[in-house]
């Protein structure tokens, strides 16, 4: 599948989420949808972020946008890490990197020494059209989710 790129439609795709449902992008035509991707559930950074988006939902909804989360990691683990959180959205689990791969978000990652491959924190905004209109890449926690916001509010 061809990587996505900034102002073209990123191809459609279907993945397992919590809630025990498939979420599948053509059917959110009509809202604006932020995918965001994240390396591991109930990490430091990982939870923060987490927090801060669903701190934040109020103002997502009252621009029709829902926020989706991607990581590799089980529905399993998921379910647990959106229940602890109290998180008003759906986590995708993309076990495989289609996803990941699509946005390009596979980078080697050093850990403890160690050279890895992994998620590199990412969020990628589509608009009601289903057209990329934003992407943010090597976020940091801090302040990202109001970058969103104010994007969001361009459209």
């Amino acid at each position: 599948m061809a990587k996505v790129s900034t102002g073209k439609k990123p191809g459609d795709f279907t993945l397992p989420a919590t809630g025990d449902k498939n979420i599948r992008l053509s059917d959110l035509k009509g809202r604006n949808v932020v995918i965001y991707f994240y390396p591991k559930d109930s990490t430091p950074g990982c939870t923060r972020e987490a927090q801060d988006f669903r701190d934040n939902i109020r103002k997502f909804r009252a621009r029709k946008t829902i926020i989706l989360g991607v990581s590799r990691d089980s529905i399993q683990s998921h379910e647990n890490f959106r229940k602890k959180q109290e998180l008003p959205f759906d986590l995708l689990c993309d076990k495989e990197e289609k996803l990941c791969r699509q946005f390009d978000v596979i980078r080697e990652k050093n850990m403890y020494g160690r050279k890895v491959m992994g998620i590199e924190r990412s969020t990628f905004l589509i608009d009601s059209e289903g057209v990329l209109r934003h992407e943010w890449r090597k976020v940091k926690v801090d302040g990202h989710v109001d970058d969103v916001l104010a994007v969001i509010k361009t459209l």
